[in-house]
């Protein structure tokens, strides 16, 4: 059963995690994280999001 749709409404909180296929890094250096961490950073200001955390593993 699939499952059901997630709520997208203003103000709601999101968890959300960031990996690669068969849970493989996504970034591979500190060039990868810089511009991963641009593009989230601009998009986030784009659309007012607020990032409350960030971990890095």
């Amino acid at each position: 059963m699939p499952r059901g749709a997630r709520l997208d409404t203003q103000g709601t909180l999101h968890h959300v995690m960031a990996r690669g296929t068969e849970k493989k890094a996504i970034v591979v250096d500190d060039e990868d994280h810089e511009f991963f961490v641009a593009r989230l950073g601009g998009i986030a200001r784009a659309t007012e999001t607020k990032i409350y955390a960030w971990i890095r593993n």
